[in-house]
């Protein structure tokens, strides 16, 4: 039956009316009109499947032949999961990220919910074609997720003239001006220093630089280099770690500095999560000493250049230029 632009194929039941209609003689009109259907559907139909004797059961075995024979249209060809396989590993994307900028090259792309059952897929196959895959699921966000086991007791100093986030100022709150930064840094193996993050609140656009220090007055000082760099910013928000001791030496470049609780990491939300992607690309335990100061800024670059569908899949360095 036709119903606008689509089109329900005939069933065998509908074949077995056909069989019986013309063994009475009955006209391909009448048929038609018995079966609610288009003259031309079972003009089609007998001279595809019987133009001699029509049967039901033969014509509905040559359809089922000739579908299986048929060429299929593969959707989900080798393109794409070599295009998946690229992003993943390469720029650490999430799937849904990557099933949006797939379709903006090809209407067909597969949905994101499909990349996370294939990658996943691949991880359990024992095909051989499937192993160049195997491992993607690694680069997932939660691919290689650790738990801490057992009690771990923090022992931090105290740091003076701290001031608590809710005494940050309201702009900075609610994202809508930029030069309001949260920062943190990044342990490598045996709790060495790694990296110094900052990212701005806005437009989530991040900095990244690397240590080779825990001394607060190194931190502090490349955390100043970073804001001169910026320019115009106007607060950084810090969580209690020691290496921000002498976060007051910023007042010397006119920016103010704001403390989360203790035990409050989502307090600077926008940084942990920055952090989580930075850990894709450098995972814990990794050894800082054998990371160059140039793959460092790749990976800012790769992070900068990430769209976000926040921003409506605009990047972190479109939103801090516009």
């Amino acid at each position: 039956m036709l119903k606008g632009k689509t089109f329900t194929q005939l069933v065998e039941s509908e074949r077995i009316k056909i069989e019986v209609l013309l063994q009475q003689g009955f006209s391909i009109s009448k048929i038609a009109s018995q079966l609610n259907r288009p003259v031309c559907t079972i003009s089609r139909e007998i001279k595809r499947n019987g133009p001699k004797k029509y049967g039901a059961v033969r014509a509905q075995c040559i359809m089922q032949k000739r579908h299986r024979q048929k060429h299929k249209h593969v959707v989900f060809d080798q393109a794409m999961k070599d295009y998946i396989s690229q992003q993943l590993t390469h720029c650490k994307w999430s799937p849904e990220l990557i099933s949006v900028q797939g379709r903006k090259c090809r209407s067909d792309f597969i949905s994101h919910e499909w990349v996370y059952r294939w990658v996943w897929r691949m991880k359990f196959s024992l095909r051989k074609a499937d192993q160049p895959y195997q491992l993607l699921y690694k680069h997932l966000k939660h691919g290689r997720r650790r738990r801490k086991r057992g009690l771990q007791r923090m022992k931090r100093g105290n740091i003076i003239n701290r001031k608590w986030i809710e005494k940050r100022p309201k702009l900075a709150n609610k994202r809508s001006q930029f030069g309001h930064l949260e920062a943190d840094i990044v342990l490598g193996k045996g709790r060495r220093p790694g990296l110094l993050v900052a990212i701005d609140r806005k437009s989530r656009k991040t900095w990244i630089s690397k240590l080779i220090s825990k001394e607060t007055s190194y931190i502090i000082g490349k955390l100043k280099r970073i804001c001169a760099g910026i320019g115009h910013v106007k607060t950084v928000t810090l969580d209690n770690d020691q290496g921000f001791a002498q976060h007051y030496r910023l007042k010397e470049i006119n920016v103010d500095t704001f403390f989360t609780h203790p035990y409050s990491s989502q307090e600077k939300g926008s940084v942990e999560n920055r952090i989580g992607i930075i850990r894709m690309f450098f995972p814990k335990k990794t050894d800082f000493d054998l990371v160059t100061q140039q793959q460092v800024k790749t990976v800012e670059q790769l992070i900068n250049q990430r769209p976000m569908r926040m921003f409506n899949y605009k990047t972190p360095n479109e939103i801090h230029i516009s």
